[in-house]
Parts: C-alpha cells; sequence; structure tokens
C-alpha cells in the first residue's frame, strides 16, 4: 500500500497526476485535482514523463523508469525550480516595515508618497495583511534601508513529518488554518 501524496489516504494503485506543474502520486479521489501522468517505456530518447501528446524533446540524460523522490543515484542533475533563485520573505516583515518607518519619523502617508504607492498599502503591508510585491520590496529596502528577505534559511531540515520511508506528503507539511 503507498500514501497518497496529497491527502495521505492508502491506496493500492497510485496515480500519477501533474498538480500545479508537480507530479505526484495520488489516490482515486485525488486524481480529479490534477492532469494524469503517463509513463513511457524507457528508451534512450525518452524523456522520463510525458503527457498524453508525443513531443520530441531535447535530450534528457537520465534514462531511468523509476518513479518517485529526487534523491536516485547516478549522474542524473536536479531539475531547476524557478523558485530556488526566488528571495522568501522575512516572516516579521510588517514589524521590520514598521520599526523602520517609525525610527525615521515618518508617516505612512509619507513613506507611500516616496515610494509613489498608495498609504492603504502601506497600512496593509505594516498590519501583515499583504505581502509586497518583488518591486514594492526593493522600494521599502531602498527607501527604509532595511532587509526584507529571510535570509536563505532552509526551513527542510526542520521537517518533522513522514514515516519511517522519509516520503512526506502535503498533509505532514500543511499547517490547517481551523486547528
Amino acid at each position: 500500500m503507498v500514501q497518497c501524496e496529497m491527502c495521505g489516504s492508502e491506496t493500492s494503485s497510485p496515480n500519477r497526476v501533474k498538480v500545479e506543474g508537480a507530479e505526484l502520486d495520488v489516490c482515486d479521489e485525488c486524481t480529479d485535482f490534477g492532469t494524469e501522468v503517463t509513463q513511457q517505456s524507457s528508451s534512450s530518447t525518452s524523456t522520463k514523463y510525458s503527457t498524453s501528446s508525443s513531443d520530441s524533446s531535447s535530450g534528457s540524460s537520465g534514462g531511468s523508469s523509476s518513479s518517485g523522490s529526487s534523491s536516485s543515484g547516478g549522474s542524473s542533475r536536479r531539475r531547476q525550480d524557478m523558485f530556488d533563485e526566488m528571495d522568501e520573505l522575512a516572516q516579521d516583515y510588517d514589524e521590520t516595515v514598521r520599526s523602520a518607518r517609525e525610527s525615521a519619523g515618518m508617516s505612512q502617508e509619507d513613506l507611500a508618497r516616496q515610494l509613489n504607492e498608495k498609504a492603504s498599502l502601506i497600512r496593509k503591508i505594516e498590519r501583515g495583511d499583504t505581502l509586497p510585491s518583488d518591486e514594492v520590496q526593493r522600494k521599502l529596502e531602498s527607501a527604509l534601508d532595511v532587509d526584507l528577505s529571510a535570509g536563505g534559511t532552509t526551513d527542510e531540515s526542520e521537517w518533522s513529518g513522514g514515516d519511517s520511508t522519509g516520503e512526506y506528503t502535503l498533509g505532514d507539511v500543511v499547517e490547517r488554518k481551523d486547528s
């Protein structure tokens, strides 16, 4: 029996689906949340997975047909992810912006005028109701001389979920708002 990577329920025949760009092994009930992915037989010109259309790919060096975690051995490279290069916003960005603005002796309206943004946006950012866009984050960092990025620490080592096989489901990571 295998665990569904979305809901965590046990399933004897998981389906491989693509959900928001991620390929997951899910139960029959969770299959509707994504697009089913079919596996090709391993050959020298095929990629690891393909969708139902037959695209001619520009070569993947790993011809293994094992489905699973990214910790496969050999010379396979880790797939480049667009989120790897993005700076993560610090959790206390709202307090940092407020304290820096107050120490500079500015009101929210003054800061908004300097940044050419609306004062309501500054209020929402300082309350933590909204995340600043990348552009607004750069403006805030420049105007207040602060760093709003998280500092590059990865939380992966802090995970305590998962079963004895070392695999995680979304249920191990997600924090529910109602609990």
